[in-house]
């Protein structure tokens, strides 16, 4: 059981993973041997996701080569030769306090009984000769059930990872995404029966997946069964015999059943001579066959001479040249020898690039995450990642290039040879934005030396953030005792730890057209390149349109859930990052929201945007209008001298509905549950009896309610429903917090609340009249003349709280997210969507956009957002808050019921109802032109109407 810290630190990476997997991770124990630069990157992204229990092997002791490879390790610990394992744990283990650290430094050779690996359920080894490696691996898969296995390496510019986690590993879910829901428009009686979806809305299935159906009118017998399909087109699908089936009439949901997926893998022993990888660059499809035999050659040589080839030694290029081409001759497909990628694999081995280790050390993480959850397609088997551009420009190099000079970048200088170095601590570099990727890129500076130049050189990171508690297991500078602490001072003062030579300028700005007097031009030229860590599309265009002018490299990355992406942007050499868009998100029409939502992202939409409405946008309404008017003797002037006053009708709805206790939060909250799941529900499915019967002759012969559309139905409270008590708690929680009244734990029970619902008198349901509304709304400044003059003065300049999710309570979090869960539960409920019990989750879920650490070691995240105690809400989408003009009022109701009688044909009925329920909509979105309309009407003359 997850604590409530737990929660808030986990709350992002649940929602991708899912209960079960989280669960499963919880109970996880995992062996990670090797504590260089790689082993240090996986244990940390380890940590920060949450496993119940990691033990960290090492033999080898802290070298001065270490300071520039492991982010945790200090000159102390060099001078004090302490082991490597022994002097991170620590540092490690404060990452999380909920996982169990433990440090060991066992020899692990030919001799050592194993049998102690059998508490864990992942096996990881870094830096272990490949003997041993085959060995572990061996005893691993010979354990019931089977320990999975993982190896990584990284030697200078060359890496590989490789995957084993028995014969027979069960994913549960080979995606993560979401189950598709395709609403149906027919369906064949044929052998196969073949699927059409609903016009311009494709199925996105593959073949050989599954879906079951639901809510299908005359075809039942497909209601509740399983069938796997077959893609025809990307609006059709084919499915088994539907010949014996009735005919299908109307309506149906095709689900995506999520089956489980066996994998099955190889022994190390094996897959060294047959290996299946994954290409990570199709430019270069035979290099993961080449690098294979290059490193196999490089375990060989190891194994022989107890060593890694010397740096820029022609004697032992050429050594490991003939192993390479002797191990290629026994591999199955027998790749050629690439004497580039041996010649810099034997010249570079020694040496360590940091990025190469946390790209690597991140996949590597992501696998053990998937090995002890089953969750998402694991990597079958071997992943060789390289970086082989950093030498290319190196025709002739020169071996003191590369030799070592007794100083931290040592293992760099191996790689990139000293003039590289030396430009790197040269660079001017400004970071914008501080959070995981932010993290991440101060981590790899410190390392590389970038900004330490002794005449050059400066990083400046820039971020207006504090720190919240749910940042705590993605940014891994930062620690419990940070919160709300500035992030860039935060993660400044955390880098200086690991390299304490960085020069940083770090700054609380924002880097926008109001900061241009601190970043302006001059600034810009003066940075060497420019690196975006940013939440969201807005700031990323703008800072690439300053790039633009000033003609300055940019570096742009972004991370959603498991998926990322990097973007490179050169002057002259690539396109900017204005330059293209992102396709459109598909948005939802008001009307589809406020009348027929079908789909279950409809109901969590409608939620929110209720939410917004009710909790930010009118309290911001509220106080936006006292601020253009300081004070009520103001306002009533101007309505004295016939002044219009922007955002008085929602002023006087506030003051006139205004709770003042307790009480009157809880009576609020109850006329707005009657209002949003009875009254509303009543002009959509027909407030008048006779309206209604005609909607039920239309609903058997023209399927006005036909799918994706639902009939609502209206709900009556009940204090005793979970989800009826869930809304009214939570409801009258926001709107004390809103007004500042106060509550104690009586007041929540249900005894205090039973008492305060049984004096609130709940009205009838009455069709609104649009004249009376309109005379109603001439009376606006009145009704606010008499507000003020009734209420006193001072107590009108106390504001309403606008901001309650800037609080970054706990509370606040709750209130916000049952409100909505709620919300959603009843619109759900009003039109008969199937109901489950992971509603709280999905609506979490689907409400929010969301990373975990793994991704954001490769690439940096983009999120529009605001934040809600650390949970990032996407912004809602900004609808048409007059609502579409479609009415159904008891004015044109009683009107078409005085234009129906039998006499006139069924043809002509159905007619006009199309045109008093299409007819605005369609013009009011441009499908229907006046010329159409006035067709429509000389067609309805034509039937006897007026």
């Amino acid at each position: 059981i997850l604590s409530t810290v737990q929660v808030i630190r986990k709350n992002r990476q649940r929602y991708v993973l899912g209960d079960t997997a989280m669960q499963k991770m919880a109970k996880s124990h995992v062996f990670l041997s090797g504590m260089g630069g790689l082993g240090l990157e996986i244990a940390k992204n380890l940590v920060l996701a949450g496993i119940k229990a990691l033990t960290i092997h090492d033999t080898e002791k802290c070298q001065a080569w270490d300071l520039g490879t492991n982010f945790f390790l200090c000159e102390d610990d060099v001078v004090n030769i302490r082991n490597r394992a022994e002097a991170v744990l620590q540092h490690i283990a404060e990452l999380n306090p909920y996982v169990h650290v433990t440090s060991s430094s066992i020899p692990l050779n030919e001799t050592t009984d194993l049998s102690f690996l059998n508490k864990y359920q992942c096996v990881v080894l870094t830096e272990m000769k490949l003997s041993l490696q085959k060995m572990i691996n061996d005893f691993c898969r010979s354990q019931c059930p089977p320990i999975k296995f993982i190896s990584a390496d990284v030697h200078g510019i060359w890496s590989r990872l490789f995957c084993d986690f028995g014969d027979e590993f069960e994913v549960l879910d080979t995606t993560g995404e979401e189950p598709k829901e395709i609403f149906i428009s027919n369906i064949t009686q044929a052998n196969p029966g073949i699927v059409t979806c609903l016009e311009n809305h494709p199925h996105k299935l593959e073949t050989g997946q599954f879906v079951t159906f639901r809510e299908i009118n005359g075809m039942t017998g497909l209601n509740g069964s399983t069938q796997q399909i077959t893609v025809v087109s990307p609006f059709s699908f084919s499915i088994g015999d539907t010949t014996e089936l009735e005919p299908y009439l109307h309506g149906g949901i095709a689900i995506q059943v999520k089956t489980t997926k066996t994998f099955s893998f190889e022994s190390l022993e094996m897959q060294l001579k047959h290996p299946k990888y994954l290409i990570a660059d199709f430019s270069k499809p035979e290099a993961p066959l080449e690098i294979h035999s290059a490193m196999l050659a490089l375990d060989q040589f190891q194994e022989t001479y107890s060593r890694k080839p010397n740096i820029g030694c022609q004697q032992d290029s050429e050594e490991l040249l003939k192993l390479a081409a002797s191990i290629s001759e026994t591999l199955e497909e027998k790749p050629e020898v690439n004497y580039d990628i041996v010649h810099w694999l034997s010249w570079t081995a020694q040496g360590f690039l940091p990025p190469l280790a946390a790209a690597v050390g991140g996949v590597a993480s992501q696998e053990v995450l998937k090995a002890v959850t089953g969750k998402f397609s694991p990597l079958c088997q071997w992943l060789y990642i390289e970086a082989a551009d950093l030498v290319e420009s190196f025709s002739k190099p020169e071996r003191e290039e590369f030799l070592p000079r007794g100083d931290r970048y040592d293992a760099l200088r191996a790689c990139i040879g000293d003039t590289l170095c030396q430009k790197l601590q040269n660079l001017n570099i400004f970071l914008v934005g501080c959070g995981a990727i932010g993290c991440e890129m101060l981590k790899n500076f410190a390392l590389l030396g970038v900004g330490t130049g002794k005449e050059k050189g400066m990083v400046t990171v820039t971020d207006p953030d504090l720190i919240e508690k749910s940042n705590l297991n993605r940014q891994f500078l930062f620690r419990p005792h940070h919160i709300q602490k500035p992030k860039s001072y935060t993660a400044a003062d955390a880098t200086l730890k690991i390299n304490p030579q960085l020069k940083i300028d770090a700054h609380l700005n924002k880097v926008c057209s109001a900061t241009e007097a601190i970043y302006s031009d001059e600034f810009y030229t003066k940075q060497d390149i420019i690196i975006t860590a940013l939440d969201n599309v807005e700031a990323r265009r703008y800072v690439d349109s300053r790039c633009l002018a000033n003609l300055r490299p940019l570096l742009d990355s972004g991370t959603m859930g498991t998926k990322g992406h990097t973007e490179v942007i050169v002057p002259h050499l690539t396109e900017s990052y204005n330059s293209h868009r992102d396709p459109p998100e598909e948005e939802i029409p008001f009307c589809t929201l406020k009348s027929f939502p079908a789909a279950i992202e409809h109901t969590i939409q409608w939620a929110r945007d209720k939410f917004e409405s009710s909790f930010s946008y009118k309290p911001s309404l509220f106080n936006k209008f006292w601020q253009t008017y300081p004070s009520a003797e103001e306002v009533l002037q101007k309505i004295q001298t016939g002044h219009s006053l922007e955002g008085c009708f929602q002023v006087i709805k506030l003051l006139s509905r205004r709770p003042r206790n307790w009480s009157q939060c809880v009576e609020l909250a109850r006329l707005k549950f009657e209002k949003y799941f009875n009254h509303k529900t009543f002009p959509a499915q027909g407030s008048n009896p006779g309206l209604l019967h005609c909607r039920q002759i239309l609903y058997h012969l023209s399927l006005f309610w036909q799918s994706p559309k639902r009939p609502p139905s209206p709900l009556k409270f009940d204090l005793n429903e979970p989800l009826h008590f869930s809304f009214l708690l939570n409801a009258a929680k926001l709107y004390a917090a809103i007004y500042c009244i106060p509550f104690t734990e009586e007041d929540l029970s249900a005894d205090t609340l039973l008492n305060i619902l049984s004096e609130v008198k709940i009205q009838e349901f009455k069709p609104s009249d649009k004249q009376e509304n309109e005379r109603k709304a001439l009376k606006d400044f009145e009704v606010l003349y008499v507000l003020l003059c009734n209420k006193p003065i001072e107590h009108l300049k106390h504001r309403v709280q606008s901001d309650i999710f800037k609080r970054r309570t706990l509370a606040v979090v709750e209130f916000c997210v049952y409100f909505a869960v709620a919300l959603t539960g009843f619109i759900r409920n009003c039109f008969e969507y199937e109901r489950g019990k992971k509603r709280l989750l999905r609506v979490k879920k689907v409400g929010l956009k969301l990373n975990i650490q793994k991704s954001e070691i490769m690439a940096p995240g983009p999120i529009t957002s605001w934040q809600v105690d650390g949970e990032t809400m996407e912004t809602v989408t900004d609808f048409i808050l007059g609502g579409s003009k479609i009415t159904a009022d008891g004015r044109s109701n009683q009107s078409i019921l005085k234009e129906i009688s039998p006499k006139y044909s069924l043809e002509g009925l159905m007619l006009r109802l199309k045109l008093q329920y299409f007819g605005h909509l369609m013009q009011e979105e441009k499908g229907t032109t006046e010329d159409e309309m006035v067709g429509w009407h000389h067609e309805l003359d034509g039937h006897g109407f007026k």
